[in-house]
């Protein structure tokens, strides 16, 4: 009988990770503090529980998809204050982008309770699992992770185990490095063709899936560049003001000059001084048009959710 699945934050990512478990028909149940997230899961044929520790306590696997440090310390305390009261060991898969000491600082406690954490962020949108091209960076203990291969391979292909725990999110930061540097030099590349007079689709067309130049970035959010709409996020640009710190703290803590990488954080901070925080990283386009003197979004169209 295949696993008992719990799934603790229910949005964008966890959301796409518990239908796609359900329609490989797994039993899954989750939690999340915002009740759309949990009538979303019921409407898709999971069971939406009242807590994390009530999942945590139903389950034999359970995945955390979390927004924060203060989201994952949360969980993890309820989880040991409640002791658990299943008795066999809890095999737990932390998917966030989150600093290393604060999952090996989750990963400690919940030995305690004997739940086994493993740290395998995600690299990739909730839309590129729809196309099987997500990469999870599978680290921590070999046998656990290999006991739960068969869960990535619901959502992907490309689940490389990179060895000891917190590898997984040093592999994932410079996934994100790249794609931070990438994401700028799409919009950059794209305002330039405007303001030589080029139609920006047609250069989309040409270049997203050149063998030399495209790039999966290219690809995906060069597209909402083009069509200027960046609603519905697939990445919202608050949620990865989180990713850009913590890639620039370790970076620091390592004392890696990021010359590339720094020059690209105010672009993303002026998207969300210009009212683009809910929108898709894409619209750091947006900021580049402005900064060449080219015409804004109107505010109907930065306001609304149904973009």
């Amino acid at each position: 009988m295949k696993p008992r699945i719990g799934i603790i934050g229910l949005g964008i990512m966890g959301g796409a990770m518990a239908e796609a478990l359900i329609d490989a028909g797994y039993r899954v149940c989750g939690y999340d503090v915002h009740p759309t997230a949990r009538r979303r899961l019921k409407k898709a044929g999971g069971r939406s529980l009242s807590s994390c520790v009530a999942v945590a306590n139903a389950v034999d696997i359970l995945i955390v998809s979390l927004p924060s440090v203060a989201a994952l310390d949360d969980v993890v305390e309820k989880i040991v204050l409640a002791k658990r009261k299943a008795k066999s060991r809890l095999i737990v898969i932390e998917t966030s982008t989150l600093p290393i000491m604060d999952k090996e600082r989750a990963r400690r406690r919940l030995q305690r309770v004997r739940a086994t954490l493993l740290d395998c962020p995600i690299s990739g949108t909730a839309r590129r699992m729809k196309e099987g091209a997500w990469t999870i960076f599978v680290s921590g203990g070999k046998a656990a992770c290999k006991s739960v291969s068969a869960i990535f391979a619901v959502f992907t292909r490309n689940a490389p185990y990179v060895g000891a725990f917190g590898n997984g999110s040093k592999m994932k930061f410079i996934a994100n490095h790249l794609v931070a540097i990438y994401n700028v030099a799409v919009g950059e590349s794209l305002t330039f063709a405007r303001k030589m007079g080029l139609d920006p689709r047609q250069v989309w067309d040409l270049f997203a899936t050149s063998p030399v130049v495209g790039t999966g970035i290219f690809k995906l959010r060069g597209k909402f560049m083009t069509e200027r709409q960046y609603l519905p996020a697939t990445m919202k640009v608050e949620t990865w003001q989180k990713d850009m710190q913590v890639i620039g703290d370790m970076a620091k803590s390592v004392d890696c000059p990021t010359p590339l990488f720094t020059a690209c954080v105010p672009i993303y901070s002026a998207a969300m001084a210009q009212g683009f925080s809910q929108h898709d990283t894409a619209s750091v386009c947006e900021v580049l048009n402005r900064m060449a003197g080219g015409h804004g979004l109107s505010r109907a169209r930065v306001t609304s959710s149904s973009a």
